[in-house]
């Protein structure tokens, strides 16, 4: 359970560090392409860089919940000696 716990709070550590460097790094990027949600909206203008980073947080935050998830803990351990 520790261990579990300790992953996913590393990840979601990580992520966030990522995502405040990210915020910072984005503020001069001058090219600024908005998506195509494709229901005929369109998003606000956001930097593709922005974009792509978001992605790799995401990334990062549900792969180290998979992970933690995923993890056998010690009552997982326990329970199959019985």
């Amino acid at each position: 359970m520790v261990l579990r716990l300790q992953l996913l709070l590393s990840s979601l550590a990580g992520a966030l560090v990522l995502l405040s460097v990210l915020c910072l790094g984005a503020q001069n990027l001058d090219d600024r392409p908005s998506l195509n949600l494709g229901f005929g909206q369109r998003s606000a203008p956001l930097p593709s860089g922005f974009l792509v980073g978001i992605a790799l947080v995401l990334g990062v935050i549900s792969g180290g919940s998979c992970g933690a998830l995923l993890t056998p803990g010690a009552d997982d351990q326990d329970n199959d000696r019985d």
